[in-house]
């Protein structure tokens, strides 16, 4: 084989490793690329079915059920509301009424299992995703409500 041909065929190995290396790294980025869902987008099918995505919103006052360490509540940006399924230890600052983040999947059923609940650290803390679907969901209501008090 002439010099020649020895560079060209290291060069095709090389660039075909930089290749795989780089669809590996793409691959793998992606399958652990998670998104931010509002109970609104959930409630209309945004959500992805089968994969884990991340729920924000408000914990709803009076539904949160407590059986050992299996909780249940729901999460809503006061327009929809999710039930939420968590089996383990919550954090010490989840609380009814205060914003909540929840990764995991959504069953069949419509409820949400979680895997882990993030609750806001202090009084003026809110995820910014959570933050923006409550008022996006605010904004809804009012146009709701606005179109139907006017005058036909």
């Amino acid at each position: 084989m002439k010099p020649r041909h020895r560079r060209l065929a290291l060069i095709g190995l090389i660039a075909l490793a930089l290749a795989a290396i780089t669809a590996l790294v793409l691959n793998a980025f992606q399958s652990n690329l998670v998104f931010f869902y509002s109970p609104t987008q959930v409630a209309a099918n945004e959500a992805p079915k089968g994969r884990s995505f991340r729920l924000g919103g408000l914990v709803e006052p009076g539904s949160v059920q407590r059986q050992g360490v299996q909780v249940s509540f729901k999460v809503t940006d006061n327009l929809h509301q999710i039930p939420v399924r968590f089996e383990g230890v919550l954090p010490d600052l989840f609380k009814e009424g205060k914003g909540v983040v929840a990764q995991g999947q959504l069953g069949a059923d419509g409820q949400f299992t979680a895997r882990e609940v993030l609750a806001k650290h202090d009084e003026n803390y809110m995820p910014p995703e959570a933050a923006d679907a409550l008022h996006q969901a605010e904004q809804a209501r009012e146009r709701a409500q606005r179109s139907m008090g006017a005058p036909k």
